[in-house]
């Protein structure tokens, strides 16, 4: 008998009528389960169906074209919210003084899940839990290395690593148009630093201390930061091959971590750093590495970026440049006790209170780099288990819906007077157009979901600015140190889903100063 089906199962055109049925009726069962999207409730935003494919959806929003999709989809609505889908999720554009308290405020809105499910395509959480048990165990860990006890212990290091970095840029060989000059990248040289001091705080000496594995770390990073798969967002089932390479350089990284165990266990040395914080409190290796790629990712991404833009900002506002160099130098004169000791000294005895109050101004010429360098939108996720009523419009953003935010809402709202312009005068108390009107500036998270680093990440911008300011001259120029005007506003694109170094190098020529 079994001699006689398996022939035939293997030669369709043999079966009957009735097993065609069962495998097409199984068929399409399979495929309305997988690719069927549900339904919107009747009373939710308008569907916005322009540039939406079946299957897939609006893929505009995932590729290239962010902002702008998000801007023709809310200049399309009668009440500034609009739906949308990416697969079989559903997106619920919000806007507006009523979207934007929503969205900040409400504590049925998840941000933990939404980044997985949206940025790294993971798996919905088992339940209407309001976070994840790793998004709970990165907490935990995170809060007390961002305390004010943590930044004490590793202040000489900190201000050494970006000491030294500046020292290296001052030994490079001089610019091929003017030997005065040197020339660097502050995408790559600034992003170093941030890293090496990224990694001092929220991860292992061991590797802060080693050039070579620091940039053999910084490497993996950068092609983990690059392998999103967006169409593991779409379909979480999928194997696809940028996920599997984000696993191979997640394996990467773990085994270096794992080596610097290792060795402090078999040994008995235990290090003074996170990563010794992290094995007291008993993480798993596992939960380590996704650990130190979570914090790596928030604090290098955003601040490595940012720490590039400031200073190429700097060089087309004379007067901010004049004021930072005032700031920097009035410091060092209040705390210098020899007339031996440089600039790089002195700022190299200054204590932590000293650090985050006395450099006002860098920390509002950050404020205001940070407004031109987050791109795109934000996401919390509704798991409530109820629809959650959006304000007064009747309109609700549907039980396991993600509720979308356009960052330029917040960041380029009309209460800013000359919008397009960097201007860190527009948060002096006598202007304070950032508080004109609820969650007005988002650059540093608002509501219920504050940037948990922002004290590291203006601590480590304060270092390098005062230090890069402090021991050198630098203009906007090209390749070779021809001092040059920028072809194009100096802004990231908008389109953008995180950022992102810009697509074509820019570079600042250099020289010490003189005393």
């Amino acid at each position: 008998m079994g001699a006689v089906v398996l022939p035939t199962a293997l030669h369709p055109q043999q079966w009957t009528a009735t097993v065609w049925v069962l495998v097409l009726t199984t068929a399409a069962a399979l495929l309305t389960r997988v690719f069927r999207r549900p339904a919107l409730p009747k009373n939710a935003p308008m569907w916005y169906k322009k540039g939406d494919w079946p299957i897939v959806g609006s893929l505009e929003f995932y590729y290239g074209r962010r902002a702008d999709f998000m801007k023709e989809a809310l200049r399309a609505t009668k009440t500034g919210n609009f739906s949308f889908y990416i697969g079989k999720k559903q997106l619920i554009g919000i806007s507006g003084p009523e979207g934007r308290k929503l969205f900040f405020e409400s504590k049925d809105l998840n941000f933990p899940q939404a980044f997985a499910e949206l940025l790294t395509g993971q798996p919905q959480a088992p339940s209407h839990d309001p976070e994840d048990d790793f998004a709970q165990t990165f907490q935990r860990a995170l809060v007390p290395l961002m305390k004010k006890d943590n930044f004490v212990k590793n202040l000489d290091l900190l201000t050494g690593d970006t000491r030294a970095a500046c020292e290296a840029l001052a030994a490079a060989p001089p610019s091929k148009a003017d030997p005065d000059w040197k020339v660097t990248d502050p995408f790559e040289s600034f992003y170093e630093i941030v890293y090496q001091l990224t990694m001092r705080t929220v991860g292992a000496n061991d590797i802060a201390d080693d050039p070579k594995l620091l940039r053999h770390t910084l490497s993996i990073f950068d092609w983990f930061e690059n392998s999103d798969s967006f169409a593991k967002v779409i379909f979480p089932w999928l194997p696809t091959v940028n996920h599997y390479m984000r696993l191979y350089y997640g394996a990467k990284l773990a085994f270096v971590f794992k080596d610097i165990i290792d060795r402090r266990n078999k040994t008995g040395k235990k290090g003074n750093d996170a990563l010794q914080f992290l094995m007291d409190r008993g993480l798993t290796l596992t939960n380590i590495v996704g650990f130190e790629i979570g914090a790596l990712f928030a604090g290098q991404l955003n601040s490595g970026i940012n720490a590039g833009y400031l200073q190429l900002f700097l060089t087309q506002n004379p007067e901010w440049m004049a004021r930072l160099r005032e700031e920097v130098d009035g410091v060092v004169a209040r705390h210098r006790t020899s007339p031996a000791q440089s600039r790089a000294d002195v700022l190299g005895t200054l204590t932590i209170e000293e650090w985050e109050g006395e450099f006002p101004l860098i920390d509002l010429a950050l404020r205001e780099t940070i407004r031109f360098c987050l791109p795109g939108a934000t996401f919390r996720k509704n798991m409530s288990g109820r629809d959650i009523p959006i304000g007064e419009s009747g309109e609700v953003i549907p039980d396991g819906a993600f509720a979308i935010f356009l960052v330029e809402d917040s960041l380029f709202g009309d209460w800013y007077t000359d919008k397009m312009k960097w201007n860190p005068s527009r948060y002096f108390e006598e202007n304070a157009e950032d508080k004109k009107v609820p969650h007005a500036y988002m650059g540093w998270g608002s509501g219920r979901h504050p940037c948990l680093g922002m004290k590291f990440a203006k601590l480590e911008m304060a270092f390098i600015t005062a230090y890069w300011v402090g021991m050198f001259d630098f203009e906007f120029s090209d390749k070779d140190g021809n001092k040059i005007t920028p072809t194009s506003p100096l802004m990231m694109n908008r389109n953008l889903h995180s950022a992102k170094k810009p697509e074509k190098n820019m570079y600042l020529r250099y020289k010490l100063r003189e005393d």
